[in-house]
């Protein structure tokens, strides 16, 4: 298997620190192994694990024979909100992973696209064909699928430019006393686990969520998040760093739930974009999943 990544925003980061956070099922160390291999390379050319990432490097990994992944279409019900020639917009629902990595070759997001969707962009390598963002496996909603490698640059570029229109809907621990409020926070991979992000000033990258409450309750708020970054679980860590974590979330949250819930009620309500070909702005909308509907009732009724 073999992985290109192109980096598209000043990184300016070690690159065994930078693959790390970006290829979330390798870790630092793993990387630093495939770098010391001979396996990695930067525009061409052999690195070592202290090399700074730049916007525009372009990045090319090698993976052992044994890792190499094939990506299998699979006949997977998902639902697709909106299709034309360039993108397409589809729903994912909660536990269903974006894209094959090691530990779950099978029944992602992208299997199914492979199936559906007669092209997917191919800018983001083999592994993320169609891909331009991602959401957490337990969160649920709405993404931009790239057919074509025109759309993905576009995409992309709307994304790097912060003008892309993304609204999460989450309710939260606590009651938050600010109508609305603006988390400026850098974030960074937690050093004490490398497979959680946590804000902080070391081997970080600027991270800014909007968010505003929509309703409170006795001991919860709902609330809007608006992204103007997109850094790995930003809303979840946000949410914590300001001690208002989001409720089911088993990795940020609180220890005790009080609800036996699969995720966290953390839902992708609203995509709006620039159409890549026709300069349409172009928005959607999505319905809160059950389980997030169900909750609500019940806390509205006590």
């Amino acid at each position: 298997m073999d992985i290109e990544i192109n980096v598209e925003d000043d990184a300016n980061e070690r690159i065994d620190v930078y693959l790390a956070d970006e290829l979330d099922d390798f870790s630092r160390s793993y990387i630093q192994k495939l770098i010391k291999k001979n396996k990695i390379k930067v525009n061409n050319e052999l690195i070592k694990s202290k090399y700074i990432v730049s916007e525009g490097d372009k990045v090319y990994i090698e993976l052992p024979e044994e890792k190499k992944l094939e990506l299998i279409p699979e006949n997977i019900n998902i639902d697709i909100i909106y299709e034309d020639y360039d993108v397409a917009i589809v729903y994912k629902p909660r536990g269903m992973v974006v894209h094959p990595a090691p530990g779950n070759y099978n029944s992602t997001l992208v299997n199914a696209l492979l199936y559906h969707l007669d092209t997917l962009s191919n800018i983001n390598g083999n592994i993320r064909p169609g891909i331009v963002h991602r959401i957490d496996k337990d969160t649920t909603g709405l993404l931009m699928i790239a057919k074509t490698n025109l759309a993905h640059l576009s995409l992309a570029e709307q994304l790097k430019k912060h003008t892309i229109n993304r609204r999460y809907i989450a309710l939260v621990e606590g009651n938050i006393k600010e109508d609305k409020g603006i988390i400026n926070a850098p974030i960074g991979r937690n050093p004490k686990d490398r497979k959680k992000m946590c804000v902080t000033e070391e081997n970080s990258k600027h991270a800014v969520t909007h968010f505003k409450v929509i309703e409170r309750f006795k001991d919860y708020t709902l609330i809007e998040a608006k992204l103007e970054t997109g850094r790995t679980h930003q809303i979840r860590v946000h949410m914590k760093y300001i001690k208002h974590p989001v409720v089911g979330d088993k990795v940020y949250g609180i220890k005790k739930q009080k609800f036996n819930l699969e995720g966290q009620l953390l839902h992708a309500k609203i995509i709006g974009f620039i159409h890549p070909r026709s300069g349409e702005y172009l928005e959607f909308e999505s319905e809160l999943p059950e389980d997030f509907s169900n909750l609500l009732r019940i806390i509205r009724d006590k």
